[in-house]
């Protein structure tokens, strides 16, 4: 089912239906795409909560091609099917209710993250006497206590990935057993699948290396002896991709 207004559902496009034009990710921003699709897959029928333009084309070509079960709003909405007829009804008191019972996945954006996953998106500099004031603590700990949780970095950088959050919003592995699945950045992908789960380069993006990953990272990275490159999307699945976004917002995320 899909809340009305949100495209989803529908079979994925054969590989002969594709535009047949350049294959090639334009700035990494259609790799960043799958990535975020990616994080979702396996899910099931759970509401999706995707935060920033590419992790909602993420989103969308997830449901549009190997999750259709997944749910897209945070609010009230009619619940459709593949035909476009209202299904159900969900009110927001219920949107509490899946966030309380861990049927969420959100892909929230980080100011700061750290080696464990601690995630800061309220100020910068002491608490106390910031050097900016940003969104504020929010639902970071709810969504972190309560149900998975992915996150979306459009400018990989040590300001960014710190040795020490200044503040912690979002809860990480020294802090408790919070369900942190992936860090997507704009030149890599990263997880906490380690012993002591610290985070971990799974996969560079294309033309991206692995010391150039280290060298824009505040802390020790994991890093396996063999890094895997992110996935490039197939001719039909950039053409997917284009028909979500014919604007190429994506571009304006990752230049």
């Amino acid at each position: 089912m899909t809340p009305r207004g949100v495209w989803g559902g529908g079979q994925p496009p054969q590989a002969q239906g594709g535009s047949g034009g350049d294959r090639s990710p334009r700035g990494n921003a259609d790799v960043c795409v799958i990535a975020c699709a990616e994080a979702w897959r396996g899910d099931g029928a759970i509401l999706a909560s995707p935060m920033g333009t590419i992790p909602v084309l993420g989103a969308r070509f997830a449901r549009r091609t190997f999750a259709p079960d997944l749910l897209m709003t945070d609010g009230e909405a009619f619940l459709v099917d593949e035909a476009g007829d209202v299904e159900g009804w969900l009110p927001y008191r219920q949107v509490f209710t899946m966030v309380a019972a861990g049927r969420r996945h959100v892909m929230m954006g980080a100011a700061q993250i750290d080696r464990y996953g601690n995630q800061n998106i309220s100020c910068i500099g002491d608490w106390a006497r910031p050097k900016a004031q940003l969104l504020g603590v929010r639902g970071a700990p709810g969504n972190t206590v309560n149900h998975a949780v992915s996150y979306w970095v459009p400018r990989h950088s040590r300001r960014v990935f710190v040795e020490r959050v200044d503040m912690v919003c979002g809860v990480g592995h020294d802090r408790g057993t919070p369900d942190l699945r992936v860090v997507v950045s704009n030149l890599a992908v990263l997880d906490f699948q380690t012993p002591d789960h610290v985070m971990r380069l799974r996969s560079v993006h294309p033309g991206v290396t692995v010391a150039e990953v280290l060298a824009e990272t505040g802390f020790e990275l994991a890093v396996p002896d063999d890094v895997a490159v992110s996935r490039v999307p197939s001719a039909a699945e950039l053409d997917l991709i284009r028909r979500l976004d014919l604007d190429r917002a994506r571009d304006k995320e990752v230049p």
